[in-house]
């Protein structure tokens, strides 16, 4: 198991497994192609880090702050990363690169409000009271989440897939959905935003 020592900057192809870094704080690291397995990394601030080609996978990084940091190509998987405001970091304008992906994560109570994250990946999680007013989310992967109680509004989601998606409160005047895919019959509550009357 590494571990990420006060002096060391850079960190390439490591895999931390069982770290328990709780409230504690990484300041200006470099990950490249670094596995953190199993980690508690609950209420800790990562404070001008750079991620690249990294996995979190069965971690928890409830609370985490994130102030300055980048990432590129980083995959979260079963992981908790609840309540964390993605605003904080630091994001890459470059359309060739995506960010950060989650599979078969908890979500929930965090923030991308604003954000440009086309092709983000949330796939498979449950995404309760999560905030992506005003965010650009081309392209992004909705499928199989539970969005519950989240926020969109000013949000674009062209091309978004929502398929499998439920209990996303969308409404259709206040997004942009061209191209978006939904699923019968959760897709039927888009049309509570259309001033519409159905009939049998």
């Amino acid at each position: 198991m590494s571990i990420i020592s006060d002096t060391q900057a850079q960190y390439a192809d490591q895999t931390f497994k069982g770290l328990m870094l709780s409230q504690a704080e990484v300041v200006s690291k470099e990950f490249y192609d670094c596995t953190f397995i199993e980690c508690s990394l609950t209420e800790m601030s990562f404070r001008e880090c750079r991620f690249v080609d990294c996995a979190f996978r069965n971690c928890d990084l409830s609370l985490m702050r994130a102030p300055d940091c980048s990432f590129t190509n980083t995959s979260f998987e079963d992981s908790k990363v609840i309540g964390v405001n993605w605003t904080e970091a630091a994001w890459s304008s470059s359309k060739l690169l995506d960010p950060i992906g989650f599979h078969r994560c908890v979500i929930s109570h965090s923030t991308f409000m604003g954000l440009s994250l086309k092709k983000i990946v949330i796939k498979e999680c449950l995404a309760r009271d999560v905030d992506f007013r005003e965010a650009d989310l081309t392209g992004a992967d909705f499928s199989r989440t539970d969005l519950a109680d989240s926020l969109f509004a000013n949000t674009n989601l062209s091309g978004a897939d929502f398929s499998n998606a439920k209990n996303y409160a969308i409404n259709a005047s206040l997004n942009i959905l061209k191209g978006a895919k939904f699923s019968l019959p959760e897709a039927m509550s888009l049309l509570h935003s259309l001033d519409i009357v159905l009939v049998d």
